[in-house]
């Protein structure tokens, strides 16, 4: 029995992309196919169906795993960084440090709150891909139509298939009636594709060119049809999507970055930490008041602030990003727009308008029909030679091509209902794949007016012979446009006594006039042009990668200046299955457009791009789209035209649909990531000073000096100042500078140098100050030692505003949160001083003048130095390009 066959072959096929399945259906004439399929144009029996059903399971899309509230706590909770505090707050516990315990805690709950935030929307691509399918389907059983849950088809069933419909399964078509179908979503093309019955040739064919098939979730545009299912559920092509969907998210660059250094901290902690309580053991010293200290050292060690200062400056980067029309789904992904190097782009409806118009039109300048007439004679042909009708609120409906046809010949006054009432339709050819054209019929006072409608090879042969001399002048003009990607269709009349008895292509579509023709193309967007070229400036490349044919491609991708180097390759996605892995390495970062490529492919040339250690961010609006939103570092998808199921696989989401918005997201990408870099530098700074200062003190002979409350005290006050670094304005020149590379550590550029001579700096100043005091026997040498590693903080904070730019040339102006900060960490840190209730609580002791203003001068130092080792850069910077001040100042 066939059916065995066929059940086997599919339960072979489970493992297997399921268009390798389809390929078999659609180089097979169509008696071949219902034969394979164990069917007839009669349908299945309801017994074989339920019989199927049970084997095949239901026409869904499997349910995608949910994450449990708990696991999404339990995830924030097991971060390196936090582990590691956890472990610091259970030892400050044991030697019965509760205020340290509570202040750590409360640290821990915070980021875990804004992280969990975060994801609980997230990972809800399956469920946008299950709402695609139709709830319903018209399908032939026993004979019979009827309606049955899309759910409950299987391979075999005989679906019918009319205009307005959502195919609910993939299917090879038996009968087709001027079929035409929108496949955009799953193919990237805005023209809809003209489906035909009969089989094709054996070979290899992209997606929009298996112009026999029809998949789930697309749907019918024009005509009618009747088709066998051939698969369904996670076989057909949706199916497919939503498998690639599933892979899992890609870490950002920080999120690796802090991940490395949330290790290296780690380690340094606990190497730390073990060399000074094991040197301590060895002098003999107290276990319990060396435990004390070791935990201290801890303390001091760890930026316990660190994740949830970066969670709040991407959360505050986020926010800015609303403002620019930029929703953002994943807060990490407002720092991986600073890294990205590569953006690959969808064509439809991101580059381009995704909505087909009229670009181009050439009237026949002799053209003269009794009944036809003048200048206006090609618009009215364009408009009653149409099926697209305009709805009362003002829309259109029909096939894309067919409206944009309709809509630029009413704009110019040529309306189709107007005209139908004055010359109504009295018959028709349908547009059928293997004629290439279509006519109307319309009585006039002169006789029955036939317009004729086709690509410009189907018109030609059919012209009067007298017509036949300007036939080359024609193509020329035609081949011109064509070869810029514009699909062209043309135009014909003639003019019949009367209705023909039998209307067929040989009474109608002969002895015609040549009347014009048309040249459509859907559109760049206006600003994409000048988003392209910023993206060049800032070093970062653009890739078009689209399922529409080459031609197309070409055409949109020099106009927008994605191919503008004679080494930019264009690649069809035939051309790039047939590379193997090693070949397509060679060349894929040569590669500037992409044309027929498949949704596989596009997730490819994604981690191809990934593995040469390139930050690609995938721009995109379609069903298609989606599995590459999810493989790239970061996916953007369109807000207004796109796909529930993009927008729900991207981290960001263009709420304009301008792709020129791209363009100010990695601005404030790249803003986000040099702001966590100040504050990841002060904050950094600050720790390796206070671990100097508790290190090396016994070691100097000097008792601790600061205690654990005092140290948590310092980290959280200049928290704030770090947090108001987050709101520093972008530095000059940040989009005229190549991306960051992804795998730059977080302390390149110098600025792990710049934290160990800082915080060694700050560490010294500390002992130095505090030695002194001892050494004239004041009684407030902790004060001292306490207050002056705050306030060398603060000046640090004012001083790394800019790693170049001293702060005289920067002003105070620019970040008034800041200063904010600053007035209120000295704030504080008085009262800590000179109020009794907190002296008791902090271990202090109010200060004379003499002391505080001696401690105020000692802090000034590091300002000082860091604000003069810039100038000293510059000058360098300055003479490395040629000595000149304003090379030197351009350098600042």
């Amino acid at each position: 029995m066939v059916y065995t066959g066929l059940k086997t072959a599919l339960g072979q096929n489970q493992g297997r992309p399921p268009q390798l399945l389809l390929m078999e259906y659609h180089v097979l004439p169509v008696a071949e196919v219902a034969q394979a399929l164990g069917t007839t144009p009669d349908g299945l029996d309801a017994a074989t169906a339920r019989q199927r059903l049970a084997e095949y399971g239901p026409n869904q899309l499997a349910e995608a795993k949910r994450e449990t509230v708990g696991r999404l706590l339990l995830r924030q909770l097991t971060n390196v960084m936090i582990v590691v505090l956890l472990v610091a707050a259970g030892v400050a516990g044991l030697v019965g440090d509760f205020r340290s315990v509570g202040v750590i805690l409360a640290i821990v709950v915070l980021n875990a709150l804004v992280g969990f935030g975060q994801e609980y929307q997230a990972e809800k691509a399956m469920a946008a891909l299950r709402r695609l399918a139709a709830e319903q389907a018209q399908v032939v059983r026993d004979g019979q139509p009827l309606t049955v849950p899309a759910a409950d088809l299987v391979p075999g069933d005989v679906l019918l298939l009319n205009a307005g419909d959502v195919l609910a399964a993939d299917v090879r078509l038996l009968e087709t009636h001027a079929l035409r179908v929108d496949e955009s979503a799953l193919t990237g093309e805005a023209a809809n594709a003209e489906k035909t019955a009969d089989a094709l040739p054996p070979g290899t064919y992209a997606l929009g060119d298996r112009r026999n098939l029809a998949y789930r979730g697309t749907s019918v545009t024009n005509g009618r049809a009747t088709a066998y299912v051939v698969a369904t559920g996670p076989r057909t092509e949706l199916g497919q999507l939503a498998r690639l969907t599933e892979t899992a998210e890609t870490p950002t660059p920080l999120q690796r970055r802090l991940a490395t250094l949330s290790q290296g901290l780690s380690g340094a902690v606990v190497g730390i930490c073990a060399l000074f309580f094991g040197a301590g053991w060895l002098r003999g010293e107290p276990l319990l008041p060396l435990l004390l200290v070791a935990v201290a050292l801890g303390v001091a060690a760890i930026p316990e602030a660190l994740p949830a200062l970066v969670s709040m400056a991407l959360a505050l980067g986020a926010r800015r990003l609303g403002q620019s029309h930029v929703l953002v789904r994943q807060l990490p992904a407002v720092e991986t727009l600073g890294s990205v190097t590569y953006i690959c782009t969808d064509k439809t409806g991101t580059l381009t308008m995704n909505q087909m118009t009229v670009l181009e039109t050439y009237a026949a300048p002799d053209f003269a029909l009794p009944s036809l007439a003048g200048p206006d004679a090609l618009l009215t042909a364009m408009a009653l030679n149409n099926d697209a009708a305009l709805t009362p609120e003002g829309s259109w409906l029909g096939d894309s091509t067919e409206v944009a046809l309709a809509r630029y010949a009413a704009e110019r006054g040529q309306a189709r209902a107007a005209l139908e009432s004055r010359w109504p339709r009295v018959g028709e050819l349908p547009f059928e794949a293997e004629r290439r054209c279509m006519s109307t019929l319309h009585q006039t006072e002169q006789g029955v007016l036939c317009l004729t409608k086709g690509a410009l090879g189907a018109i030609l042969p059919q012209l009067a012979p007298g017509e036949q001399a300007g036939v080359p002048a024609l193509e020329q003009r035609v081949n011109a446009l064509a070869d810029q990607g514009y699909r062209v269709l043309a135009y014909a009349a003639r003019l019949l006594p009367a209705l023909p008895q039998t209307l067929t292509p040989a009474t109608v579509e002969t002895d015609l006039t040549f009347l014009g023709f048309a040249g459509l193309l859907d559109p760049p967007r206006p600003v994409a042009c000048a988003a392209v070229a910023a993206c060049r400036a800032a070093g970062i490349v653009p890739v078009m990668i689209t399922g529409d044919h080459q031609l197309t491609a070409q055409a949109v991708a020099r106009q927008l200046g994605i191919l503008a180097g004679a080494d930019d390759l264009v690649l069809t996605g035939p051309e790039l299955a047939a590379l193997d892995e090693a070949a397509f390495a060679a060349i894929v970062e040569k590669v500037r457009v992409y044309a027929r490529a498949d949704p596989a492919q596009k997730v490819r040339i994604i981690q191809a791009l990934q593995a040469r250690h390139q930050c690609v961010a995938m721009t995109g609006d379609g069903v298609n789209d989606a599995p590459a939103l999810k493989s790239a570092d970061i996916g953007v998808a369109m807000g207004r035209g796109g796909t529930e199921v993009a927008k729900e696989a991207a981290d960001l989401i263009l709420l304009d649909d301008n792709f020129s918005t791209i363009v100010e997201a990695v601005r404030h990408g790249r803003r986000v990531y040099d702001n966590i870099r100040k504050f990841i530098g002060y904050i950094l700074a600050g720790s390796v000073a206070e671990i100097w200062a508790v290190f090396l003190a016994p070691f100097l002979g000097l008792p601790l000096p600061l205690l654990a409350l005092q140290i948590l005290w310092i980290n959280l006050v200049t928290d704030g100042l770090s947090l108001a670094l987050a709101y520093e304005p972008a530095e000059a020149g940040s989009m005229r500078r190549p991306p960051l590379d992804p795998r730059q550590s977080l302390f390149a550029d110098g600025l792990g140098w710049f934290i160990g001579w800082t915080g060694l700096l700050m560490g010294s100043l500390t002992l130095g100050l505090q030695a002194w005091a001892l050494r004239g026997g004041s009684a407030h040498w902790q004060t001292m030692t306490f207050t002056v590693l705050c306030f060398s903080q603060l000046g640090l904070g004012l001083a790394v505003r800019s790693r170049r730019v001293p702060l005289f040339r920067l002003g105070l102006a620019g970040n008034p949160l800041l200063l904010g900060a600053v007035a209120g960490t000295v704030a504080l840190q008085g009262l800590l001083i000179y109020v009794p209730f907190l002296n008791r609580l902090f271990h202090t002791q109010p200060l004379t003048a003499a002391e505080l203003g001696l401690t105020i001068a000692a802090s000034g130092i590091v300002f000082g130095v860091v604000e003069i080792s810039k100038l000293v850069g510059n000058w360098r910077r300055g003479l490395a390009a040629g000595g000149s001040s304003e090379v030197s100042q351009k350098a600042a």
